[in-house]
């Protein structure tokens, strides 16, 4: 029996409770990510670090959350997902607060593991929640909403972020989220009802759950050293840790990721793979154009900020109507369409240079938008409509685990590209031609994965 099979009802205050407190938590995080974007030029000027280095600023964030999501995933479903959620937003509000203070990189990065621990708990939980309390039937409309929030967050961020790090410097971006995160914290304490433990009972695989750590460690830190020898050695050896996590959990009466889901249920695994394409084709955008609109054409914190602003905005505005699409039509056939428009905005960056009018990246923009808000909710919607309820969240683990591996892919991609060009270099005006070379590379190899990604998409559609 799959989710949609499966009804229960609850009352309008748990389901506003649980949209409210999910919708918070979606947007707090999304707002620190693309605003911590803008600022990056910033962080690297105060701590004297190359562009290379600042990478790691995203890099760590999400090499812990990678880590994590499916183990509390699993922990969630057994003991209760609203504890863990709120446990989660706790975690990652504390350590927004103390980045605020901090005074060398190392302690900065140190503290961007812990957010992406605090994140793993939330990212895991937050759909799941919403899965299990609202009917199939609303499921679409409710995940564009969530996505909605997400992207809301996105569309503020680099606007917002370029505003205050202009103004009062980049700390303030932590101090403002901190604010947005207790807020969640407070709804998801004090106003969201029930646990929603399908799996209470059962036991917790930690043998299994360490084998998936370190294969996801090495597998993340080995994309994030390419194209060193030690990158490749790290890739190739969590790889293999990764097949032997596959092996095991076949022999596990109950495995911390249930792998015949991946292999005995189409929808699933090529809608997971479907993400994991997506976003590593796509993440490298906001970081890479950052960059670019800044050291390339010149523009302030606050103007670049003003023009990626558009591809979130873009995807706030229409993500709840695509969401509402996937409830009355295919959710894959959606995602795949989402999908094809993304791939169109990337080929059109492959051709930016230093005297590409900023209203060309603009166009490139609004269509990765499109891209995204088609594909993001349908796709989540297919997922988890895929598998039962006692599976809700180990299935939001797993796609966020494909979420943020994609994203460290396209990390990956634009640091490799970033590394071959201009090494450890500070990004200036002598070797500007090489920069522009090494972001044209890199959006050349991510247009060139997203519409491979297109075919692996329209696959989860065949009987």
């Amino acid at each position: 029996m799959t989710a949609e099979n499966i009804s229960r009802e609850y009352d309008s205050e748990t389901k506003n409770s649980a949209l409210v407190s999910t919708m918070i938590a979606a947007f707090s995080m999304s707002f620190m990510g693309s605003s911590l974007n803008v600022a990056l030029p910033a962080i690297g000027k105060e701590f004297s670090v190359s562009a290379l280095f600042l990478g790691w600023i995203a890099t760590s964030y999400l090499l812990s959350s990678a880590i994590f999501q499916v183990p509390f995933g699993r922990l969630a479903d057994i003991y209760g997902r609203r504890g863990y959620f709120t446990l989660g937003m706790i975690i990652f509000t504390l350590s927004s607060l103390a980045t605020v203070f901090v005074t060398n990189v190392v302690l900065f990065i140190t503290l961007r593991v812990v957010q992406g621990i605090g994140g793993s708990m939330v990212f895991g939980t937050g759909v799941a929640i919403l899965t299990s309390v609202f009917h199939a039937k609303e499921r679409g409309k409710v995940l564009g909403l969530n996505v909605a929030a997400v992207y809301t967050g996105l569309s503020a961020g680099p606007f917002l972020g370029g505003m205050l790090t202009q103004n009062f410097g980049w700390r303030s971006i932590f101090l403002v989220n901190t604010a947005m995160c207790a807020a969640a914290v407070f709804f998801a304490a004090f106003k969201m009802k029930g646990e929603w433990a399908e799996s209470k009972g059962e036991s917790f695989d930690l043998a299994g759950s360490l084998i998936f750590a370190f294969g996801m460690f090495f597998l993340i830190f080995g994309l994030s050293s390419l194209p060193s020898i030690t990158g490749a050695a790290s890739l190739a050896f969590g790889l293999l840790m990764l097949v032997l996590f596959i092996s095991a959990e076949f022999k596990v009466k109950h495995p911390v990721m249930n792998m015949k889901l991946f292999f005995h249920n189409a929808v699933f695994a090529f809608s997971n793979l479907s993400a994991l394409i997506h976003y590593a084709s796509s993440f490298a955008v906001s970081f890479l154009l950052s960059l670019y609109l800044q050291y390339a054409k010149g523009l302030t914190p606050q103007a670049a900020g003003l023009v990626l602003m558009i591809q979130p905005v873009i995807m706030m505005l229409f993500a709840p109507a695509a969401g509402k699409l996937s409830d009355r039509f295919n959710p894959g056939k959606i995602a795949s369409s989402g999908m094809a428009m993304t791939a169109a905005g990337l080929v059109m960056l492959i051709f930016i240079n230093a005297d590409t009018p900023v209203y060309y990246t603009a166009l490139s923009l609004i269509l990765i938008g499109f891209g995204f808000a088609f594909f993001s909710s349908p796709n989540t919607n297919a997922v988890m409509s895929s598998v039962e309820r006692k599976d809700y969240s180990v299935a939001s683990a797993a796609l966020g685990t494909m979420r943020v591996t994609g994203q460290m892919t396209g990390l990956a991609i634009g640091m490799m590209a970033l590394s071959i060009f201009i090494g450890t270099a500070k990004i200036e005006p002598s070797n500007m031609e090489m920069f522009i070379k090494a972001v044209q590379a890199a959006f050349t190899l991510s247009a060139a994965l997203c519409i491979f990604g297109i075919f692996a998409s329209l696959k989860r559609n065949k009987k």
